[in-house]
C-alpha cells in the first residue's frame, strides 16, 4: 500500500478558539487532466484538505496550428469554473495556477488562457517543461519520507514525460521530453485498433525520444526509482488487481505481461480490465508503451509508485514562497554567479532602484509583491549580458532571461524580466512589453523608468556617488531633485539626465530634474 500524502484529506475541523487557518492551493492544468490540491496552514504545518480531479483531454483539441476545438474548450472552462467556486467558497488566501504542455503549445494570440483565468478566479502562469520536472520531482520529495540517496523520478503526462535525478531533495538533472499517453495513443491509435505492430511502432518512437538524454539519468548505481502521476498509478493498480505483480512497485517483465495482455484486445473501446478505468483506458495504450521504455531504457529494476506530483510541487512551492523560501531568488542568484555579475554594482542598482521605487509607489500603484521583487531581480541580474559581449548587453541579458531554465520562473514572468532588463538603456524597445500580459504592461513600463534611472545613476560605479534624491511622478511624468550643487559636481550625469529625457518622452513621461 503507498503511504498517504502529508496528511489525511478529511482531517478534523480547526478549533473556533483559534484564528481561521490559511488556507492555500495549487491547480495544474495538464494535458490529460486538470488537478486541484488544497491545503491548510496550521501552526506552520501543511494539511491537505480537499483534491479535485477532472478528465478533460486538453491535448486531444489542440489542432497542429495551436488551435484549441470548442469542445475542448468548452470542458477546461466548465472545470476551472466548478475549481474557481471551491476556491471561493474556501476562502483560498493564495493559490497558484500552472498550465503544462498543450497550454504551451497553444497560440498564444487566443483568447483561451484569459478566459481561463477568468472562469479559475485567478491568474494561470504557463510553465516551461524543464519547471514542471523541477516542482514535480519537488511534489515527490515532499509526498515520501525522507531520503538523502539518489532518486530518480519519471512523470508520463499527457503531452509531455519528465525525467529527474536528484539527489535527497535537490533535482541535479531535468528533462522534458514531448511525449505523453495523450499525444502518443493520438499518434499511433487514432481509430482506436490496437495491434501487436502499433504498440511496437509507439515503443520504437518512444525509444528514439530517450535516446539523447538517457545517459544522464541512468547507470547511476544504487538509485532509488520512482514513478508518478496517471498512467503510472494505474498501471500499477491494474497489475496489481490482475495478480500480475503482488508488490507496490513496477518491472519491466510487468510491463511486458501487460502489454502483451493489452496486445489481445482489438480497440481501445474493448479494453476493459480491473481498476482501469474508461477515461484512463483510452490513454493508456500510449502511456504503458511510454512506461515500458522508460524502465527499459534507463535501466530501472523496480519503479515504486508514488501519489506525489506536479499538483504537490506547487503547492509546497507556493509554501515556500509564502515563507520567505522562494526558489525563484534562488534562482537569480544563481545567474548572477553563473554570467559573472559585478555584485557591488548590482548592489548598488537595486539600492537606488528601491529608494525611487518607494517613493512613487503608491502614487503609480506599484505596490504589489511581483512589482517590488521583479525589480529587485532585475537590478541583480541588469548586466548578465556583459558576460557575453560588451556591446547590446541589454540585449544580450534580455534573451537570457526570457529563454534561459530559470527554476521557479513561468514563462510570463520571465518575460517580464527580459522587458527590464531588455530596456534599461537606449530607446525602450516596445516589443518586450508587447509580450507580456496587458494587465502587466503600464506597471512593467513604469518599473522599467525606476531601473533605467538607476542604472544611470550609478554609471560611475561608486558608492559614494549617489546622495539624497527626492521623486515625485504623476501618470506622465517624473521629476528628480537631487542635492544642491550636486549636477554641477556630476556634470556628466547631468548630460545623461538630459539624454534620458527624449527617450522617456518617446514613450509617454516628461522627465524633469533639478
Amino acid at each position: 500500500m503507498r503511504p498517504r500524502p502529508v496528511a489525511a484529506d478529511n482531517p478534523s475541523p480547526p478549533d473556533p478558539r483559534h484564528n481561521q487557518p490559511e488556507v492555500i492551493a495549487a491547480v495544474d492544468l495538464g494535458s490529460n487532466s486538470f488537478h486541484m490540491i488544497v491545503g491548510e496552514l496550521r501552526h506552520g504545518q501543511l494539511v491537505i484538505i480537499d483534491r479535485l480531479r477532472e478528465t478533460v483531454r486538453l491535448a486531444e483539441g489542440l489542432s497542429d496550428d495551436g488551435e484549441i476545438s470548442d469542445d475542448a474548450r468548452e470542458r477546461a472552462l466548465s472545470c476551472l469554473s466548478q475549481f474557481g467556486e471551491r476556491l471561493q467558497a474556501m476562502q483560498a488566501a493564495s493559490v497558484r495556477a500552472a498550465g503544462t504542455s498543450t497550454i504551451r503549445r497553444a497560440r498564444e494570440d487566443t483568447m483561451f488562457l484569459s478566459e481561463a483565468e477568468a472562469a479559475l478566479g485567478h491568474r494561470i502562469d504557463i510553465i516551461s517543461g524543464i519547471e514542471e520536472a523541477r516542482l514535480i520531482y519537488n511534489g515527490v520529495t515532499h509526498s515520501l519520507p525522507k531520503n538523502d540517496g539518489l532518486r530518480l523520478v519519471v512523470d508520463i503526462g499527457g503531452g509531455s514525460t519528465e525525467i529527474i535525478l536528484g539527489q535527497g531533495s535537490i533535482p541535479r538533472a531535468l528533462e522534458s521530453l514531448h511525449m505523453g499517453c495523450v499525444s502518443m495513443t493520438e499518434r499511433y491509435f487514432a481509430d482506436g485498433r490496437i495491434t501487436r505492430e502499433r504498440l511496437e511502432k509507439a515503443r520504437i518512437a518512444a525509444r528514439l525520444e530517450l535516446r539523447p538524454v538517457k545517459a544522464f539519468f541512468r547507470d547511476a548505481g544504487d538509485i532509488e526509482a520512482i514513478g508518478t502521476s496517471g498512467t503510472i498509478i494505474s498501471t500499477e493498480r491494474v497489475a496489481q488487481s490482475i495478480g500480475i505483480q503482488e508488490s507496490g512497485e513496477l518491472t519491466l517483465g510487468t510491463i511486458e505481461a501487460l502489454i502483451e495482455l493489452v496486445a489481445g484486445f482489438e480497440t481501445i473501446e474493448d479494453l476493459t480490465l480491473r481498476e482501469l478505468t474508461q477515461r484512463r483506458a483510452q490513454v493508456w495504450p500510449g502511456g504503458l508503451a511510454i512506461l515500458a521504455e522508460l524502465i527499459g531504457v534507463l535501466r530501472i529494476k523496480s519503479l515504486r509508485v508514488s501519489d506525489g506530483a506536479l499538483r504537490e510541487g506547487l503547492l509546497y512551492d507556493l509554501l515556500g514562497r509564502l515563507q520567505d523560501e522562494d526558489a525563484r531568488e534562488r534562482t537569480v542568484r544563481a545567474m548572477a554567479s553563473r554570467y559573472s555579475v559585478d555584485t557591488s554594482q548590482a548592489m548598488r542598482v537595486a539600492a537606488t532602484a528601491d529608494m525611487l521605487f518607494r517613493q512613487c509607489a503608491e502614487a503609480w500603484s506599484l505596490e504589489s509583491k511581483l512589482a517590488t521583487v521583479m525589480l529587485d531581480w532585475a537590478a541583480h541580474l541588469h548586466e548578465i549580458g556583459l558576460d557575453i559581449s560588451h556591446d547590446d548587453f541589454h540585449r544580450h541579458g534580455a534573451y537570457v532571461a526570457e529563454h534561459a531554465d530559470m527554476p521557479g520562473f513561468p514563462r510570463a514572468e520571465q518575460r517580464f524580466l527580459a522587458a527590464l532588463v531588455g530596456s534599461q538603456r537606449h530607446q525602450v524597445d516596445s516589443r518586450f512589453l508587447k509580450k507580456l500580459p496587458r494587465v502587466w504592461r503600464n506597471t512593467a513600463l513604469r518599473l522599467t523608468l525606476l531601473l533605467r534611472l538607476a542604472v544611470l545613476l550609478n554609471r560611475s560605479r561608486h558608492d559614494a556617488d549617489i546622495v539624497n534624491i527626492e521623486l515625485k511622478v504623476t501618470d506622465e511624468s517624473l521629476d528628480l531633485r537631487f542635492d544642491p550643487t550636486w549636477l554641477e559636481e556630476n556634470a556628466l550625469t547631468a548630460a545623461d539626465l538630459t539624454r534620458e529625457q527624449s527617450y522617456l518622452r518617446a514613450v509617454g513621461y516628461e522627465l524633469t530634474f533639478g
